[in-house]
């Protein structure tokens, strides 16, 4: 990540972690930080989970985790594997055949639970179908789910029973001469979550995945996310990852590119920056910039638009972005264009005339980096 001397402030220092591969998506390292989501079909539903899997792939998604729960399953991903543009986690509860049958099937990555998986014999097992089939492995530890010895231990599911159960399973691969693993330690609870992730970036240097478990529906559970992955984010904590929601995959994976592109850490798409509307404004913000995030959901090229309803904070906001509207008088305001006042626009009209700004900006942007890239 570049650092930014100007504003030293907004700068970020990532955790220095090995870099694996899971398919052709780089994890960890310099890589940029990759947005999972997971499927909620039936995974032996081939055409419905194939569907959902590029539909998350078309807002963005890098990774998609599928579950594996049954033979079925397994045969199923066999078919999934081949049509879909995006590396598959196989996830993997309590079955470790499963595990060997998905990296058979052509899986990716391998999501296996420290508390179900079983014993050390059979995790070797899913090792050498791993190593076999080029496959990584992420060591997912539940809060939820931790084996009975440690909660005996500690009492109750704790960031240090969460961190002793990550590292037990590491030293597992690791003895068997494995090394293409990932981690997380997952938590509802986004305290807990929190203190068992900045414990585990100190103990290992493997790739973290982050994630507050079972965060709940669109708004909290993006509210929960937002607090727990955007701290840690903000600490330089996390490698790749998921935002899990009672919501459609899409919406994950929406919330984690904001959440990314907040920090700077991530850019994708117009970031939209708009007023919360007041008796001020000179147009309906709320509906402007609702039909706005839909007609602009196409432009995947990283810039910027502001829609601001009243000239407080209009122009300033307008000198920082790409494309620019300020809510005026009389039916009209200005448009901004990289910065600097352009033309006067009447509202009637305006989303159409916006969106024509934004994709014009897009094609500049996108012909100036082709420029670049090949000189």
């Amino acid at each position: 990540m570049s650092l930014n001397h100007i504003r030293p402030w907004r700068n970020i220092y990532r955790r220095k972690s090995r870099q694996i591969m899971v398919g052709n998506v780089p994890v960890g390292g310099d890589a940029p930080i990759t947005v999972q989501t997971m499927t909620n079909t039936l995974t032996t539903d081939v055409r419905g989970t194939i569907a959902q899997i590029q539909a998350a792939a078309d807002v963005g998604a890098d990774i998609v985790r599928v579950s594996v729960p049954d033979e079925d399953s397994a045969r199923a991903l066999k078919q999934i594997v081949p049509e879909v543009s995006v590396p598959i986690v196989a996830d993997i509860h309590f079955h470790y055949r499963r595990g060997i049958e998905a990296a058979e099937a052509g899986a990716a990555c391998l999501r296996i639970n420290p508390g179900n998986i079983g014993d050390e014999k059979r995790v070797r097992e899913v090792i050498k179908a791993a190593r076999d089939h080029d496959c990584s492995i992420r060591i997912g530890v539940n809060a939820g789910s931790l084996e009975r010895h440690l909660l005996e231990k500690y009492g109750d599911p704790c960031p240090d029973a969460m961190v002793e159960s990550g590292l037990d399973h590491i030293k597992i691969l690791q003895d068997n001469d494995f090394h293409e693993f990932k981690i997380s330690c997952k938590a509802s609870d986004v305290f807990m979550a929190a203190a068992a992730y900045q414990q585990l970036a100190e103990a290992t240097d493997a790739p973290i995945h982050l994630g507050i478990t079972e965060a709940g529906g669109l708004t909290s559970g993006t509210i929960k996310s937002a607090i727990g992955l955007g701290n840690l984010l903000w600490m330089g904590i996390g490698d790749t990852i998921r935002v899990s929601l009672s919501a459609d995959p899409v919406e994950e994976v929406k919330v984690g590119y904001e959440i990314l592109k907040s920090l700077g850490l991530r850019h994708r798409g117009v970031n939209i920056i708009s007023c919360p509307s007041c008796a001020r404004q000179g147009f309906d913000v709320i509906k402007t910039v609702e039909a706005l995030e839909e007609r602009l959901e196409h432009i995947k090229t990283p810039m910027s638009l502001s829609i601001i309803g009243c000239v407080v904070n209009g122009p300033g906001e307008a000198l920082m972005t790409d494309v620019g509207f300020t809510g005026g008088g009389a039916g009209s305001g200005m448009v901004y264009l990289a910065g600097k006042q352009s033309h006067k626009l009447g509202n009637e009209g305006m989303i159409e005339h916006i969106v024509e700004q934004v994709e014009k900006r897009a094609a500049e942007i996108e012909a100036a980096e082709a420029r670049d890239a090949a000189e």
